[in-house]
Order: structure tokens, then sequence, then C-alpha cells
């Protein structure tokens, strides 16, 4: 039975980046985006780490923090965010807690192999309550999807 359900308290956690820590007390009172993503620099993620950058200033404007997580090292995701211009917080997950917490460690199939990864997914989290879940998110128009649910709260 899944713990991480719309109108259920989101995972507490905890995460490193280049500009610190990232906790969810850190949002007390505010809304969060959490956007997990396989990999650094991989084109899928790629196109949704600057579409959430694109609109940035949106989020702001609507109160809104934006966080994406993947098991990338911090090193990764400064160069990541530098070649491609990011200004969404990208937080590193290196030992996977925080992906399993929010139940995106999932198993996957790719040409009859199947595996462990990060299952494309964002939650929307407002005063510590998951409000929305996307899971297996496609990237085109997702995170204006997001912002609209977000502005509609």
């Amino acid at each position: 039975m899944s713990k991480v359900t719309e109108g259920a308290a989101a995972p507490d956690f905890e995460l490193e980046s280049a500009s610190g820590p990232i906790r969810l007390g850190d949002f007390a009172g505010r809304t969060l985006v959490v956007y997990f993503y396989p990999k650094d620099d991989t084109t899928g993620c790629t196109t949704e780490a600057k579409d959430f950058s694109a609109l940035a200033d949106e989020f702001a404007k609507a109160g809104v923090a934006v966080v994406g997580v993947s098991k990338d090292s911090t090193r990764s995701h400064e160069k990541f965010a530098a070649k491609h211009d990011l200004t969404v917080r990208l937080g590193s997950d290196p030992a996977g807690a925080v992906v399993e917490a929010f139940e995106s460690w999932v198993e996957k199939s790719l040409y009859g192999r199947r595996y462990m990864g990060i299952d494309r997914s964002t939650f929307l989290i407002a005063d510590g309550v998951i409000r929305r879940i996307w899971r297996k998110v496609r990237v085109a128009g997702h995170a204006q999807a997001v912002l609209d649910a977000a502005k509609a709260l």
C-alpha cells in the first residue's frame, strides 16, 4: 500500500545541493514542487530542467519553490546547471533515500532488460501535504501544467 498519496504528509527529507542542504522544513508555510529525474545532462532531463528554469519567475511570483532531484552528485548538478543556464535548485540524493521515500525508485524495462531506476515524477506540496502527484511524466508541457496546478491551490 502506497503511503505517498495525494492528501498525505510529504516524506521529510534532506538533500545536499551546491548552495547547502535542502530540507522539507525549509518550505514550511510555502508551496514546493519536487521533481525527480533520472540523470543530469540526458535529453529528457535537460529539457525538463530547462522548462522549469524558463518558468522560474512565474513559479516565484506564485510563491512556489522548485527543486529537481536525482542521484547525481552535487558536482554533476553544478556542471549540469552551468552548461544549460538552469535556475532551479538541484538536490543530490546519492544514496537514494529521498527517491525511495517518495516511492520514485521503480523497476523499469528497456529493450527487455529490467532494472531499477528513478521514475520521472513530480510532487506539488503545500504546507507539508502532497496536493498533487504526477507519475511517469512526459516532459512536453509538464512544467507549465505543474505551474497551473500550483496557481490553482
